[in-house]
């Protein structure tokens, strides 16, 4: 069902597209995007703009995973910061982050590092989050049974609490990358000289549709593809808890 809504919304802008009924200037058919972004690959014109775009999102990424799940695990052991965090996180998202950035421009200069820092900061509170939601929903029987068998305390973290937990812990991996993906390309909207978010921004102010949309395509597969692959891990990992 979820196929055959994608391809059909697709075919049907395609057909509006050939068919006139969307204006050339503002949507080009999803074929034309196709070869667009295919042709720009070939070419090798988006190398160094993926390099940068990815590996600014796989740092901020990798950085926001581990910052988060540390600091999860330490607000769920301090029950009065844990009260007093859940407004922060539950609003964190009604800010505009994008307010700090002409300060991390200020502090860190105008390169990488503020992109780093944005992409970390729209990813980190959900990795916080899905940690906490996590860490609650493991049976206390489970720590019991871990001081049984007299595991330490890192073995039991890694044998007992992280499989519990990991149901929620792979929602955070998927929230975390799309809000990684959203901050990086969006920070390379508004002030960088490289990236794919750049390029798009470039392509739109030069009236470039075929780039602009072949990139954006790009993107878009890329990020889902990513997702997709953590999609596929999650259901293998759960069926080997149901085994």
């Amino acid at each position: 069902m979820r196929a055959a809504i994608v391809i059909g919304s697709i075919a049907l802008l395609e057909f509006c597209c050939r068919a006139g009924l969307i204006n050339p200037l503002s949507v080009i058919p999803p074929s034309a995007m196709a070869a667009t972004m295919v042709g720009l690959l070939a070419d090798g014109d988006l190398n160094a703009d993926m390099l940068r775009t990815f590996g600014t999102v796989a740092a901020s990424y990798a950085v926001a995973v581990a910052a988060g799940v540390v600091a999860g695990a330490a607000i769920h052991a301090a029950p009065r910061v844990r009260r007093a965090a859940d407004p922060l996180l539950a609003s964190y998202y009604s800010v505009p982050t994008f307010i700090f950035y002409p300060l991390l421009v200020a502090i860190f200069g105008l390169n990488v590092l503020p992109l780093m820092v944005i992409g970390m900061m729209f990813a980190m509170p959900a990795m916080v989050i899905a940690t906490l939601q996590g860490l609650d929903r493991v049976p206390p029987v489970l720590g019991r049974v871990a001081r049984m068998h007299r595991l330490g305390r890192v073995r039991a973290v890694m044998l007992v609490t992280l499989p519990a937990a990991m149901p929620q812990l792979f929602n955070g991996l998927k929230l975390a990358l799309a809000y990684a993906f959203i901050g990086v390309i969006a920070g390379e909207f508004i002030m960088a000289g490289g990236g794919l978010g750049y390029a798009i921004s470039y392509a739109y102010d030069s009236f470039d549709n075929r780039t602009m949309y072949g990139v954006m395509l790009f993107v878009l597969l890329v990020s889902s593809g990513v997702n997709g692959l953590l999609f596929a891990w999650e259901q293998h990992i759960n069926r080997r808890r149901g085994r």
